[in-house]
């Protein structure tokens, strides 16, 4: 990984927990979950936008890395709870404090966004100028 100074190595475990942890679903599994446990439908409707197969494969990516424990009670109805692990906790403070950032950010970058276009969009226009 960068971290250690070194270049990183595209075969390294790490890339691919790292995938996992900031992947779209994976992160706001993490934050949503550092609030409490959820039941798979809570959790679903939490998010919003995910599908069933997506969370359910992100869910089973994040417990087997670790971070994520599924609680399956042998009751009728089945319930099946999903909390984090103590590695999880940590990984989605880490999260969630990205998340803080790019709350707090988020009218830098959108100015920046539109200092960008304006820039491309005028050399475009210098580009087709003929004169």
């Amino acid at each position: 990984m960068p971290v250690s100074g070194k270049k990183p190595d595209a075969m390294c475990p790490s890339r691919l927990v790292l995938e996992h942890v900031t992947s779209r679903w994976g992160v706001l599994i993490l934050i949503a979950l550092l609030d409490r446990s959820y039941r798979f439908g809570e959790l679903r409707r939490e998010i919003g936008g995910v599908s069933e197969k997506m969370l359910t494969q992100t869910l089973q990516t994040l417990e087997r890395d670790g971070l994520v424990h599924r609680d399956a009670q042998p009751v009728i109805p089945p319930r099946v709870d999903y909390s984090l692990t103590p590695l999880g906790t940590e990984a989605a403070g880490l999260v969630a404090e990205l998340g803080r950032w790019t709350e707090h950010r988020l009218g830098a970058v959108l100015e920046a966004r539109e200092d960008y276009e304006a820039r491309r969009g005028a050399a475009r226009r210098a580009a087709s100028d003929p004169s």
